[in-house]
Formats: structure tokens, sequence, C-alpha cells
């Protein structure tokens, strides 16, 4: 008997970009039974996992499914997908859907995979799919959560969280998203979801810098903490619920993120407290990193709202090179008078929320979703 909420095997489905999480995503897809094809923009990465089911380039050592496609076109691709997942860098997102909008079934639903914004608009990746795309709010998702590539396409478990306006549309496409080592809840808080995903990046990248210049766990931890904080003001005061960046999307994508040698962007900062320059980072990193590219526009849209992010400016000023990475601790620890640590203590909405963060998301993933909670319920549900 099939087990309740999971959809029919081999529902046609594309993902659009072969770097490491569009092909790790595929993987996710096909092994939970749907049938996929995964768009290359190279035709000789395209043969590759087409014929070899390898993915040298961004996964080494990783068996591909065998009913897993590929190919470099994208008509192709998409052609009779009910489902097409985007994971391409968000600076290159809007040129992308203008080539693959002749293509796309009108019924079609788009997922977005990306944590990223666009440098000239400052649009959520959700919000260049319904500028571009003809299709309704309701056909567009995204997702996000902890999810290191590479320990995903070993299969090692983990959880991730659908959104969309429609919860419909997100227990559809959980439905697919899911297999033995991967869980989906879903929420239709897109924009705290969307933003989590941005914002952990540029705590990450703090966190790699500080590393990199030689400080420890407490530094560490104590950035991690006010990151969380910098991160729900800002999503709030941009129409988030504040639970949505006490879960999956939110705390348990930063502290994957800040605490892995797989990230990128932890990576790219850690170069940086080094002492590496910036276009010198850039030239080391095999594939895009967002946060390097969100620090402006993030910064742009947190002074539209009045939010302060002193860490993220710390960030933005030592990738200017106008601040020395080993300064950038003292500078986030050092204030000209005490302030409240909580939102009752006089801070801004959002400062209490990592005392409600752990529990939740611990909850999410020992219970299956049964936890309380406004914005979150389980994809079996």
């Amino acid at each position: 008997m099939a087990r309740a909420g999971r959809r029919a095997p081999g529902r046609r489905v594309a993902v659009l970009g072969a770097g490491s999480w569009g092909t790790t995503f595929a993987k996710i897809l096909a092994d939970g039974g749907a049938d996929v094809v995964l768009w290359a923009r190279r035709p000789e990465l395209a043969r590759e996992i087409q014929e070899a089911k390898r993915n040298s380039d961004y996964l080494p050592g990783i068996n591909l499914p065998i009913g897993l496609r590929a190919t470099s076109r994208l008509d192709l691709a998409l052609a009779g997908a009910e489902q097409v997942f985007v994971c391409v860098p968000s600076q290159s997102l809007r040129d992308n859907l203008i080539a693959a909008e002749p293509h796309l079934h009108a019924q079609a639903t788009v997922v977005s995979l990306m944590k990223g914004v666009e440098k000239a608009t400052g649009h959520r990746m959700s919000e260049v799919i319904a500028e571009i795309l003809p299709i309704a709010e309701s056909q567009i998702a995204v997702i996000s959560g902890p999810n290191l590539a590479l320990e995903i396409a070993r299969e090692q478990p983990t959880a991730a969280v659908v959104s969309s306006t429609s919860l419909e549309t997100a227990q559809a496409v959980a439905s697919v998203a899911r297999n033995t080592y991967f869980h989906s809840f879903v929420n239709t808080d897109v924009i705290g979801t969307e933003f989590g995903g941005v914002l952990k990046n540029l705590i990450a990248v703090a966190i790699g810098i500080v590393d990199g210049a030689g400080y420890g766990e407490n530094t560490k931890a104590s950035i991690i903490t006010r990151g969380l904080v910098e991160m729900t003001d800002f999503a709030v005061a941009y129409g988030a619920h504040p639970d949505t960046l006490s879960g999956l999307a939110g705390l348990g994508d930063l502290i994957a993120t800040c605490q892995s040698p797989l990230s990128r962007n932890n990576t790219a900062g850690r170069l940086l407290g080094q002492g590496y320059k910036l276009p010198e980072v850039v030239n080391q990193m095999q594939q895009t990193t967002e946060g390097l590219a969100s620090v402006g526009p993030i910064l742009e849209l947190a002074r539209a709202k009045g939010v302060e992010m002193p860490i993220v400016e710390q960030v933005r000023q030592v990738l200017a090179g106008s601040l020395d990475p080993k300064d950038i601790a003292p500078h986030l620890t050092t204030d000209d008078e005490p302030q409240g640590e909580r939102t009752s203590d006089g801070q801004a909405q959002g400062g209490s929320a990592l005392r409600r963060a752990f529990k939740r998301a611990f909850d999410q993933l020992r219970h299956g979703g049964e936890c309380s909670g406004r914005s979150t319920v389980s994809a079996t549900s």
C-alpha cells in the first residue's frame, strides 16, 4: 500500500542547473521516484551525467541514479514537466527564465532552489520568477533549509521547507521532493523562507572571516546568535513570520552553513579572514558564492526599512577592504552603551527569537512536523 501523502511514481519534473545543489536535488527527486531530466548549460557535463551517471566537476565520487537523464537543451528538459526546479546563479536567473519561458507548460509549478537576491533590483528569486513568467503566484514555490549538497548526495538525512502562497502547491511539491533521506515540511511564508536562505549566507561569511582570523568558538557562537536576531529583524520588517526564522529555513540553515567547511560562504569568509582580497577569493571559488553578491542589496533593503544589521555591515567593510578582518570581532562585541538582548529588554521585533529557536527546530525533526506552529506543517498531513 502506498504511503499516505506520497505522489504517484513517475511524475515528470525538470531541474535547471547542474551545479552541486542542482545535481543533488535531481538525485533527491529521482530517488523519490520522479521522472527527472536535468538541464546542464555545458553539453559535455550533460553528456557525463547522462552516460556515466557522474558529475565529476561538482559531486566527485557520487553515483547518480540510473534513471536520471540530462540534456543541454532547454526544450527537451522542459518538455512535459509538471514541476520545474530552478537552481542557477541568482544573477543569471532572469536571462535563464527568459530562455525557458517558450518551453514551459502553462500549468507547471516553478520552484526556486536558489538562496540569493538580484543585485540590480534587490528582488527575491520568487519575485523575479513572478515578473518574468506568465504564471500565477500560486504556481511558484521555494525550498530552503540546512542543505549542504555533498552531504545530501551521500544520502545523509536532512530536512527542508517548501513554501508557497498556496498551501496546496507547497504540499504537491513536498510530496515529490522527499525520500528516505530527505524530508520536506511546508509553509506559506515565502518571504521568511527565502530571506532565511539569503541572510544566513551573510552570517556564514562573517563566521568564516573570524575563523580565518583565528578567533574561537565563543566568538563564533556570539555571531551566530546575534546574526539570528539580525536575520529575524530584517525578515519581519519585510512581512515574514518570526517563527519561520526559528525553523529549518532560518536557524537550521544558519547552523549548517556556519559550521561546515562544505559551505562556500563559510569558505569564502575564511579566505578573507586569512588575508586574501575579494578578487582572489572569487577566483579560488569554483562555484557562485551567493553571500558575497547579496551583501550590498541586503544592506540597501535594510536601510529602506530602518533595520540595523551591524554584522552584515562589518562584512561589507571587509569586502570593501576598509576593515581589517582581524578587527571584525571586536567591532561586533563593542557598543557605545549596553543594549537589551530581547524584545522585552527594548530590542526591535525578532530579538527574542533565539529562545524559541532550538526547541522549534528540534521538535520539527523529532516529531515529524507535529510540533505546534502557525506556519509549518508536515508534508504528510
